[in-house]
């Protein structure tokens, strides 16, 4: 087996598991409760600027 059919192999490897990842996220009938009590928790953090912690609150429920 060459490099160029290893690297290949290692591509294909890394696709089903990112698809994989993909699907059990959908399945997680707690994914969007989890996320929506990060969001809360970054926004009441200390040390940042508020608008720095919104944005980053915004970004994290984007993931829903």
């Amino acid at each position: 087996m060459t490099e160029e059919d290893e690297a290949f192999n290692e591509l294909e490897r890394q696709s089903l598991w990112r698809k994989r990842a993909v699907q059990n996220v959908s399945t997680n009938p707690y994914r969007d409760q989890v996320i929506e009590e990060v969001a809360r928790h970054i926004e009441k953090m200390e040390g940042f600027g508020q608008d720095t912690l919104h944005s980053f609150a915004i970004y994290i429920r984007g993931l829903k």
